[in-house]
C-alpha cells in the first residue's frame, strides 16, 4: 500500500502498551478517567442466538468490534475513503465526536472515548473528572487539534499505562505491532448509527435507527457489525477472528 494511502501513525509518533481486549479493563479505564460506574463494558458472546444476546444489560450505548485488520479490509477502507473530504467538524452542534488516532497502539483508547463521548453515554461523565475536562476541550476543537489535545493529555495516558498494565495476560511491548484493531459504533442524538474509527477520514454515517433500536439491534447489528463479516467471509481470508464489546449498565 502507498504510504499516502495508509491511516497508521508515524513510525516515531507516541506509542502505548496495548490494551488486552478485555471489558474489565476497559471499564477501569474510562472509571478511573470519569465514567460513572453505573456504566460497565460487557462482552457479547453472539449476535445471532436471542438467549445469549439476553444476557447483555440494555440499553447498549455503544459497540466495540475488534478484529485483525485484513487485506479485505484495507482494500474497502481505501475505495471509500478516496473520494471523502478529511473531516474537519467541530463545535457543539457537531453530532458525533470523532477523534483521529495520533498514538500507536491506541485504537482500543479511541474505540473506548468514541463509546464514552457520544450518545446517552456521554450524559454519564463526571462533572469535574478528567473525562469531563477532555471533552469540554475537545469538542471547540478541529481534529487535526483534536488529536493533539489527546497526544498530549497526561491524564489520558497515566489512565491507560495503569489499564494496560491490569490485564489477565502479560502486556506485550509498546513497540510490538499489533495486528487487532478497533472500531466503535454509536448512536447519535438524532438517531443515526455511526462507525467511528480513528484511522478513516471521518465519522461514517451507516444509517437510521428508531428511537427505541439500540446499537446491539437488529437493524444496527445489519448496518454495521454484520455489513463488516459479511465483506470479510466473501473474500474468503481464511479463518475469520473477531470479538465485540459492549458498553452498558452495570451489573452490579
Amino acid at each position: 500500500m502507498a504510504a499516502r494511502d495508509s491511516p497508521d501513525v508515524p513510525p516515531k509518533a507516541k506509542r502505548f502498551i496495548p490494551l488486552e481486549n478485555n471489558p474489565d479493563v476497559m471499564s477501569s479505564l474510562v472509571h478511573n478517567l470519569g465514567l460513572s460506574q453505573k456504566l460497565s463494558f460487557h462482552d457479547v458472546w453472539s449476535i445471532d442466538d436471542p438467549d445469549m444476546l439476553a444476557f447483555v444489560p440494555r440499553p447498549a450505548y455503544a459497540l466495540l468490534l475488534i478484529f485483525p485488520v485484513s487485506e479485505t479490509y484495507e482494500k474497502f477502507r481505501v475505495q471509500e475513503d478516496q473520494d471523502r473530504q478529511e473531516y474537519q467538524g467541530h463545535g457543539p452542534d457537531e453530532e458525533v465526536v470523532w477523534y483521529k488516532q495520533t498514538i500507536g497502539n491506541a485504537c482500543g483508547l479511541i474505540g473506548l472515548l468514541h463509546g464514552v463521548s457520544n450518545g446517552e453515554a456521554r450524559s454519564y461523565i463526571g462533572p469535574d473528572s478528567s473525562l469531563s475536562k477532555l471533552l469540554s476541550d475537545a469538542i471547540s476543537l478541529k481534529p487535526a487539534d483534536r488529536a493533539n489535545l489527546l497526544y498530549e493529555s497526561d491524564a489520558l495516558e497515566s489512565a491507560h499505562q495503569s489499564a494496560a498494565a491490569g490485564g489477565d495476560t502479560a502486556a506485550p511491548s509498546a513497540d510490538d505491532k499489533i495486528d487487532l484493531h478497533y472500531v466503535c459504533f454509536v448512536k447519535s442524538a438524532k438517531n443515526r448509527l455511526w462507525e467511528m474509527d480513528g484511522r478513516r477520514k471521518g465519522p461514517l454515517d451507516r444509517g437510521e435507527l428508531a428511537a427505541d433500536e439500540d446499537v446491539l439491534s437488529e437493524k444496527a447489528l445489519n448496518l454495521g457489525v454484520r455489513s463488516f463479516l459479511k465483506r470479510e467471509e466473501e473474500a474468503g481470508g481464511g479463518e475469520l477472528r473477531f470479538s465485540l464489546i459492549v458498553l452498558s449498565p452495570s451489573l452490579d
